[in-house]
């Protein structure tokens, strides 16, 4: 227990003297076979809605089935622990898809190659607590829930069977049971309802 205690303080003294601009470097649990990275950054005003800064953390897993399991609590924890506005917890596949859906230009297409939604870039969304897209699993602050309108129990029924309160009362709320495949007709279905059902997301109706 006392060698544990020491290397807790000598991650939390090393990782203190490499913050930078009040983010950490990436912090990985030294099995390459089973690698868990988590780091955090800031987000300068210039680059985040309602021009002001922010702080991201992200995290890193292997997509198995402990993960997958679990990976609702994990999100909870980070995203508690953070005091997180909002988060989520995807597939890497994710984050080329959800690039084709910003919106660059305001002569730009209408929807994503997808059929999804075109979203406004983070700094074009005037409230930080208003999340900038869907991922599979979302966490939504008791914020965030307020500025999209969620629960409605009437349009939220189905979505609620997959939700699940946080300590703080804030919201888990789970897209598909599985994770989110864009290649399936029935996920991305589940996902072009979901846009359809909170328009803000994406800073894409007026707060």
């Amino acid at each position: 227990m006392s060698h544990s205690r020491w290397q807790r303080g000598q991650r939390d003294a090393w990782l203190i003297e490499r913050i930078e601009d009040g983010g950490f470097p990436i912090v990985c649990n030294g099995d390459e076979s089973y690698p868990v990275t988590v780091m955090g950054r800031g987000r300068s005003g210039l680059f985040s809605p309602g021009a002001q800064a922010q702080f991201e953390v992200h995290a890193k897993l292997p997509l198995d089935e402990p993960v997958i399991a679990a990976a609702a609590a994990l999100l909870e924890g980070v995203a508690e622990g953070a005091r997180s506005f909002w988060g989520h917890a995807s597939p890497n596949s994710y984050g080329s898809e959800v690039a084709q859906q910003f919106r660059r230009s305001p002569h730009g297409p209408e929807r994503s190659p997808r059929g999804l939604p075109m979203l406004n870039l983070p700094e074009k969304i005037p409230a930080p607590e208003t999340p900038y897209f869907l991922g599979w699993l979302n966490y939504w602050s008791t914020a965030a829930a307020r500025a999209i309108g969620f629960p409605d129990p009437a349009r939220d029924a189905e979505l609620l069977t997959r939700a699940c309160r946080t300590p703080s009362g804030g919201w888990v709320v789970q897209l598909t049971d599985s994770p989110l495949d864009y290649d399936n007709p029935a996920h991305l279905d589940t996902l072009k309802r979901a846009y359809e059902r909170f328009p803000k997301i994406g800073g894409r109706s007026g707060q």
